[in-house]
């Protein structure tokens, strides 16, 4: 079982048996980004070619020293998004390319990211990007699209570098000050408006005026992501100022044709 890459950046083809059909046939608008998670590179990349359950993939894999293997086509749905949502979509998998980076993350002390492996990511992002026509907003992590579940890749991964290198949405984040804030048991018409707010941007979040341990999640979530400095879960003036710049650039939908 093989097939040929989509990529020019691709080293060598390790086909996983984890996929199969885009729902609907449903054409890929989202670059999501995930790190592995495990140990070591070699158990990374067996597991997502493993068929025992749960059975997960993706369609590329980036190793510490910049090598890029593919694992699924791209036109097929590989499995690595998992229980996620953004913008009102919950079959993130039917929409999505996933790219899993190689980091043990979190649980195994979470080291900086090598900069050879961030440049392939990068090269690799640009080249999918362009060639799906993905817009800037829809390049996303895991932990994005799965607040309270994923901390992938989590806040030492260089969102703006990627961003100078033509790749995702960005805006500088506020600085960190004292200031009013809003934490877990909070109520009322602020609470409101930054859900609403987070959900404009994509956040699948409910607009309840109450500030919950749900909330919170998803407020960590676009810090690792846009406010890197301070991943608390709180809502601060940079946090929502953070926020408020990063829905006035979004790009702009494509006009229906």
């Amino acid at each position: 079982m093989s097939f040929r890459p989509d990529s020019k950046l691709v080293s060598d083809v390790a086909a996983s048996p984890n996929f199969e059909p885009r729902v609907g046939g449903r054409r890929p608008d989202m670059l999501l980004l995930h790190y592995t998670g495990m140990q070591s590179s070699l158990a990374a990349l067996a597991r997502l070619r493993d068929s025992g359950e749960p059975r997960v993939s993706s369609h590329y894999f980036v190793d510490e020293d910049g090598t890029i293997i593919q694992l699924v086509a791209e036109t097929e749905r590989a499995w690595h998004a998992g229980l996620s949502s953004w913008a009102g979509e919950t079959d993130i998998n039917s929409c999505s390319i996933g790219i899993e980076i190689v980091n043990p993350g979190h649980d195994f002390g979470y080291p900086d990211f090598p900069p050879h492996q961030i440049g392939s990511v990068a090269a690799l992002c640009k080249d999918i990007v362009a060639r799906h026509d993905i817009r800037a907003d829809r390049v996303l992590a895991h932990s994005d699209v799965a607040p309270g579940r994923k901390q992938d890749p989590g806040e030492k991964f260089p969102w703006e570098r990627l961003h100078l290198l033509g790749v995702g949405h960005w805006t500088q984040a506020s600085p960190v000050a004292r200031g009013p804030l809003l934490d877990v048991g909070a109520v009322g018409e602020d609470v409101s408006t930054l859900q609403i707010e987070l959900s404009a941007y994509g956040y699948g979040v409910s607009v309840t005026g109450s500030y919950d341990p749900a909330t919170r999640d998803v407020v960590a979530a676009f810090q690792r992501h846009f406010r890197q400095a301070k991943v608390d879960g709180v809502a601060d003036a940079s946090t929502r100022s953070t926020l408020a710049n990063l829905l006035a650039t979004r790009p702009l939908p494509a006009p229906a044709t």
